[in-house]
Order: C-alpha cells, then structure tokens, then sequence
C-alpha cells in the first residue's frame, strides 16, 4: 500500500479524539496535546513529523516500522494506524451517493452501545413458568437477537459467487496482498472468522452494499478477530463495541475509541522507545565492547595513579593519571547511553541484522511496497524464519563488533548525539579532575612523611 505523505485528519476523527483523555502513567493526558513531544523530543523528531515522511533515517517510518516489529514486537498498532490514514483518505474520497450508504457512527452511538452492552452484562433471571409461555416465540431468552438457536439469519446476506469472467477480471492490488505477492488468498477463512467474530459480539451480519466491506471484513479478521494474524491489544468492551459499530456502517468514524487507544500507544510509549532506541550508534556487541574499554580506561588510571604516588615521580608524571580517568569515563558514559565514541566521531551507526544481509539492489523508494510489513493485510508479524536471522547467529562476536556501518543522515538524531557526547566529556572530565586531585595530595602526603 502506498501510503500518503500528508493527509488531513477528517473531523468525525479529530474531534472525537480531542476529548478523549488517557489516565495512564498516573497522569491525566490528552493523546492530541498541543506538545507533540512531552518526553524531551524535539520537534523534528515528533511523532507526527516521522509518519508524514518528514525525517530522514535513521529516524524514517521504515525504522519506525523495523523497530516495532523487531525490537518490540509491537508492530500491529503502526500497521493499523497506517492503514486507518490511508482508509479515511479513500472513503473521503468516494461519491457522495457512496458514502450515504455508510452512515456516521457518532459519539451519541458509541456511548449507547457501551451502555448496552453493560447492561447485557447484567444476570437475567426469568420465572420457569414464563421461560415456558415464551419458548419458540421471538421473546424466547435462549435464542439471539429474536433468530433461534441453529435457524439461519434472515439479514445475512450471503457472498456472490464470482463467474469466470470476475475472476479473470481480478486486479492485483496493494490492499489484500499477503506477504507472497498473492491476493485475496484465504477469502473464506477470514469470512468465517469475521462472522464468528458478529456472532460472539452479538450482532447482526452486515450487508454488504456498503462500500469497502471487503476490506472491512479482511481488517476483522486481521487484526479483531480471535486468531487473527495481527491481533490488536483491546479490551472485551472495545472489541464489543467496535464490532457493533462495524455491522452498522463502515463509516471510519465506527474506529474512534481503537484508534484512540492505538494512537495513544505510539504516541506515549512506542515513538519515546523508539527516540532512545535510534540515539544507540552501535549494536550489543560493540556496546558491550565499548564499557570494557571504558573500564579498562579507569582501571588503568588507578593502577598508574597508585604506582606513580608511591614512586619518587615528580607532579607532572603524577597528573598523567587524569588521561587515564578522563578517557575511560567518557567512554563508560557513552556506552552506558548506547554511544560508541568512536561510531559518533564519525557520524555513523552500525547496520542492523535485518539491514545486513538486504537486498543492495532494492532502492530505497520503493521500500514500503516490497517490504511486508508495510502491507495491511499481510500474514503475522513473525520473523524467526526470515534467513537474516540464521545468517546474523553465525557471525562471529569480532566481526560483531566491527560491523557495517553507514552515515546517520538525520541532523536532529545527530545534535541529540553530540549534546549526550558533551555531556560525557563533561562529567569525564569533572571526575578525572577530581580523582587526580586526590591522589595528588595523597602524593605530596605521602612525600612529606618520607
């Protein structure tokens, strides 16, 4: 799916969305706060900024979507976000004779579903003797919206089986592809399963004179029914309600309660995560590699700094030490933020596993179309099997260390280094100058006694 670079949020979306508020963390927090950054990220790395395209990686949505699915198996919700955008924009754009067929699902609706469906959840006690007088009839408490047990739905409007000529007649397309290139594969296990999905929910099935119920049906089974590939973390309720709506109308405003709690979670705990987790200019390896150095560094310095108090050595020798302090905090502290000093003299990052062992030839550009987790109704979000993984444990732990690297082209990432790289210089040196100081006097302490 192509996804649009600048969209126009419609207002049956926005609006809902600026009253609903979020006490998680302990706070009240509305998820469309004018500050698109309450975690200390600048503007130019804002959540906003990054899904319109307008950062440079390795701060794009491609690494936004890597990380996600890689790092914090969490790449559903971006999945459905993406594909939400894209669907406002092309039921927007749909004939105003198309788009009355789907009618809006107001706030006045959902808040009156949530109501019922509290109410359903109520026992209901009925006598034996009127259980008895009510069997069979439309009123009987053991048969479903007034359809008995195993009857068939006199709403249900049954799927057209498609003649030759529409078959041949399919024309591939990004929305519906799976992950091997092919469309449509599994229409009747996605069908039963967003049937099953209205029947525990409750509802009626839906007509399907509705525009876009195809692909309506599809997103169910994808991403809200039990079993589907890329299941979204919702409550019971909000599936409930969502469903209901769903049978109803496929209006995009029958999404604004999941695509609230969604949005909420990239905004407020996926995009921070993914901040801190870019700043990391090196991989495990060389992380790891890089606090060694940076312990050595201070032991070196004590060892030197003992032998050399104990000896005859004049002050100057003596304050040599400082290198040794000074060197090893600054790397310490780098690597305990994810920093390899060396990596950011440079301005260069390590290449990830997944980017290893890709394809040279495949341009960047056309990314989001061959990648297949930028497809929104592609298979699960699994990658053990991808063949990065098996070829990445066989590398070995030095050639771990000193892998690929590339130039970090976002200039904002790039200050957000330097200033952590200040940072280090500064304590480095605060605390070297400090150490040296003691063991100067210790020193001269030690000089006046002999």
């Amino acid at each position: 799916m192509v996804l649009p670079l600048s969209y126009r949020r419609p207002a049956y979306v926005s609006s809902s969305r600026n009253s609903i508020e979020s006490e998680k963390s302990g706070r009240v927090e509305s998820i469309t706060s004018n500050s698109s950054c309450p975690y200390g990220i600048p503007d130019a790395l804002s959540f906003d900024r990054i899904i319109s395209g307008g950062t440079c990686p390795p701060v794009s949505t491609r690494e936004f979507m890597d990380f996600l699915r890689y790092i914090e198996y969490d790449a559903e919700n971006l999945q459905f976000y993406l594909w939400f955008k894209d669907y406002c924009k092309r039921f927007d754009e749909l004939p105003e004779s198309e788009r009355k067929l789907a009618p809006e699902w107001t706030a006045e609706d959902a808040l009156a579903e949530r109501t019922m469906s509290e109410k359903e959840k109520l026992p209901k006690k009925i006598g034996g003797s009127a259980a008895a007088v009510l069997k069979g009839t439309d009123f009987d408490p053991n048969t479903k919206g007034g359809i008995a047990e195993g009857a068939p739905n006199p709403f249900n409007t049954p799927p057209r089986t498609p003649s030759a000529t529409d078959r041949d007649s399919m024309v591939p397309s990004t929305v519906g592809y799976s992950e091997d290139g092919t469309t449509l594969r599994g229409t009747n296990n996605h069908n039963k399963r967003t049937e099953a999905a209205f029947e525990e929910a409750g509802t009626l099935q839906p007509f399907t004179v509705q525009p876009f119920r195809e692909e309506i049906s599809r997103i169910i089974a994808t991403y809200i029914a039990d079993g589907g590939s890329r299941l979204l973390n919702l409550s019971a309720k909000e599936k409930a309600v969502l469903l209901k709506a769903l049978s109803v109308t496929t209006h995009p405003s029958a999404f604004r309660d999941v695509i609230a709690t969604v949005e909420w979670t990239l905004r407020h705990q996926a995009h921070p995560n993914f901040i801190r987790w870019t700043i990391c200019n090196g991989n495990k390896p060389r992380q790891a590699f890089a606090r060694f150095l940076g312990v050595a560094g201070i032991v070196g310095g004590l060892v030197y700094a003992i032998v050399i108090t104990l000896s005859s050595a004049n002050r100057g020798w003596r304050a040599l030490a400082f290198l040794g302090f000074f060197i090893g905090v600054a790397t310490l502290f780098a690597a305990w933020k994810g920093m390899c000093v060396v990596l950011h003299g440079m301005h260069h990052r390590h290449l990830r596993p997944w980017e290893l062992f890709g394809d040279e030839s495949d341009g960047y550009s056309d990314y989001d179309m061959k990648k297949g987790s930028f497809d929104s109704l592609g298979s699960s979000n699994s990658y053990e099997d991808e063949p990065w993984v098996a070829k990445y444990e066989k590398r070995n732990l030095i050639r771990k260390v000193f892998d690929r690297e590339v130039w970090i082209q976002e200039p904002a990432l790039r200050q957000i280094q330097d200033t952590i790289f200040v940072q280090a210089l500064l304590t480095a040196f605060v605390s070297g100058a400090i150490t040296t100081a003691i063991f100067l006097a210790v020193s001269a302490a030690v000089q006046n006694i002999l």
